[in-house]
This record gives C-alpha cells, structure tokens and sequence, in this order.
C-alpha cells in the first residue's frame, strides 16, 4: 500500500536543514567586480534576471561564506514579500544580501520539497502568527527553525515536486506564448498603422472628449444631490477594464447627462508611469447609470469617420504613445496629459472599410492572448489545489511515485 499523510513524520524545520544564514550586510557596486550581489529586489515573480543583478567587493573568506550554491533556497525577511521563498538553481558566482536568509536542505529532506512547502497555506499561517522581533513584522531564523512539516520519504519527496514541477512548466509556457503574441500584436500595429496616405485630423474633429466628475466637491444643502457609481483611475487598466470594486460620487441630478458614460465611449487615463500613459479600454455600458472620475478622459467618437475600436487601438499603438509621451508633463517617474493634448491627438483616419479590417486583425491577437492568459490560469488554479492536497497528505503521492517507477 502507498504511504500516506499518515505515515509521514512531521518535525520542525531545524532538524532538517542546516543552520541557516543571514546575508552579508553590503552595498552593490556599479563596477563589474567581485561576485553578484542578489537582493531581495532581485527577485521578481519567482525569477531572477542575473543578467542585471549588481555586482558587490568582499574578501575571498567572505564570499566563501556568503557563496550561493544551486539548491540554497533564501527567503525574503521583510518588506512586501516577507516571508516568500526562491530556489537556487545553477546560480553565477554570487552572495545574497541581509535582507535574505539562506536555507540549505540536510540529505533527508530534497530542496524543490522544501521549496514547495515554502509555498503552502500552513507555512504562510506560520510566518503571519509569528513575524515580528527585532525586525517588525519580519522573519527570524528561529521562527523557520520552529516551523513545523510533514516531511514523507525521499521518493514521495521527488515525485510530488516533479508532478508540481510539470504543472509549474506548463503554466511558464502559456506565458511565454502570451509574450510572443504580444510581441506579434505590436509588430502587426506598426505594420497597419504605417500608411502615408491616410488622411489625418485632430482628435476634436473626429470625436467629443469628455471630461469627468472631480473628488471631494461641496455641496449646499437643497441641491438635489444623488450618489452615482463612478469609475477610478485604479479601473482602467492597458487593455481592459477592472470593475470588481466599483465606488460611488455625489454630483447634482442637473450633472448627471454632463458626466454620463455611453457605450462605446473609449476610457483614457490622463496620466501613470511612461508606458501606461493614455491606457484604457472600450466601456461597453457593463454598469447602467456610470459616471467617471476627472482622472479619466472618455472619448465618444463620430461613428461615421471612427470605429470605436479603431481608435483604442491607436491610441494603443506606437504612434499614439510616441505622441502622447511627447506632449505629456513630466516627473521623475509619471506623466500626464491634458484635455487640450488630447484633443490635439493626430488621428490617423482610413476609410471605415480598412478601419474594420484592422480591427478584425487586432481582435484576433486579443483573443488569441486573453484565452492563452485563461489557460495561464487555470495552471495557477490546478497548481495551488495540488500543493494544498499533495503537501498536506490529503491526497496520496503513491499513485506518482509508481508513475516514476
């Protein structure tokens, strides 16, 4: 019969695992000396980009030890990701930083095994009861060394990370065809966005822009104010738009035709970071009686010289970012236009007929994305029901490890 939850000894995380080691207290280097230096801020959804982690000055006993080897597993001591855990695999010669501790697996206990338990309910539960000292709200060797795991023999170890592990590689795969369609969407939209012969025209001659409700506006009593669901910036996002959480704004009843939305209206956001700059979506009426913040633009355009959809995706394409990004006010790390840039916009104008054609084209891309992002996941979905059963023991691992043999 397999071995199950039941069998497997379930001890504290210490006797498993060597004595686990802050990072080296260091600052990074603009010259390419010494061996990597990888912080916390290196590690980005699971990956690490060597490429451009910084390099770090140490001693050759220092860096003995400090040294990453493949299976290490840090985990990060404070901050947004506190508490979260990344495997070492075939590193450059690199040390990690203090805001790291370094957990390195004993013969009994595979470090993709452990890595995995670093990912479940329990171990978060752990962190979240426990964090705290001298670092507020962070993570302490001790409170991995108490932690405590079902740890279950060495093949049942092995083969519940490989089955994981597959799951894992198919979900990185829809991603990287998500990449690539991505890729292929924006080299189409140079290409059909590259015509000489096109007319061009303000963006004021071809549509009305909207502007909407501003915050925090007082109002004398008797006014016949009414509340009105209104969509934020934070619900507008490149290519779609966020409605779980829809608040709500006063404005006067006498207001509510002024700052209505209509389907088909295009949302654009008036600023954010460089890439996002002029980013929305179509609005397809999805919320009866919907007013916008004054942080949103809404273009309604004549229907008789622009498809709606036409003119999303300019704007979404090179051109209308190079524009956008050239008339925008700038800070350090935001810009922002105006409604007066906005409506200055030159809209490429080909006769409807191509309009269509274009848009047919671009659809197809998006749909092609949004059903590789579905199957992306859905990968997520199954990987985390999996870990919970697979690492817990409520679903047996005897079935994969006859699989291996």
């Amino acid at each position: 019969m397999a071995p199950t939850f039941h069998s497997w000894k379930k001890e504290r995380l210490g006797e498993h695992i060597f004595r686990p080691d802050y990072g080296y207290t260091e600052s990074a280097t603009d010259q390419k000396v010494g061996p990597k230096f990888l912080r916390i801020t290196d590690i980005q959804d699971g990956n690490v980009a060597w490429e451009s982690v910084p390099y770090c000055r140490c001693d050759p006993e220092v860096k003995r030890k400090y040294l990453l080897e493949s299976g290490d597993i840090v985990i990060a001591r404070i901050g947004a990701t506190t508490g979260k855990a990344f495997l070492i695999e075939n590193p450059p010669e690199a040390v990690f930083a203090s805001y790291l501790i370094r957990v390195r697996a004993k013969n009994d206990i595979r470090s993709d095994f452990l890595n995995l338990s670093f990912q479940t309910e329990s171990y978060r539960r752990h962190i979240d009861q426990n964090k705290g000292g001298r670092l507020k709200g962070g993570v302490s060797i001790p409170i991995l060394q108490n932690l405590t795991l079902p740890i279950p023999p060495l093949p049942e170890q092995r083969a519940i990370a490989r089955a994981l592990r597959a799951v894992q590689g198919a979900r990185e795969a829809r991603l990287r065809e998500v990449a690539l369609e991505k890729e292929r969407k924006a080299a189409l939209m140079e290409h059909l966005f590259a015509c000489d012969s096109w007319n061009i025209a303000p963006l004021e001659k071809c549509a009305f822009v909207q502007t909407g409700v501003t915050k925090g506006r007082k109002f004398e009593n008797g006014n016949n104010i009414i509340k009105m669901p209104y969509l934020r910036v934070a619900n507008v996002q490149d290519g779609y738009l966020d409605l779980e959480e829809i608040q709500t704004i006063e404005i006067r009843e006498s207001e509510l035709e002024r700052f209505l939305l209509q389907p088909g209206d295009i949302l654009l956001t008036e600023g954010g970071d460089f890439d996002k700059l002029g980013r929305g979506f179509i609005w397809q009426g999805q919320i009866p009686q919907c007013v916008h913040q004054n942080h949103i633009f809404a273009v309604r355009v004549d229907k008789d010289r622009l498809i709606p959809e036409y003119l999303a995706y300019l704007i979404q394409s090179e051109y209308g970012k190079a524009y956008f990004l050239s008339v925008a006010h700038r800070t350090t790390h935001l810009a922002c236009i105006n409604s007066t840039k906005l409506k200055a916009f030159p809209t490429l104008i080909p006769d409807l007929a191509e309009q269509k054609r274009i848009v047919d084209v671009l659809a197809a891309c998006d749909s092609k994305i949004a059903a590789l992002d579905h199957e992306a996941r859905l990968h997520d979905e199954l990987f985390l029901a999996m870990l919970e059963e697979l690492m817990c023991g409520r679903l047996s691992a005897g079935a994969l490890v006859e699989e291996a043999a």
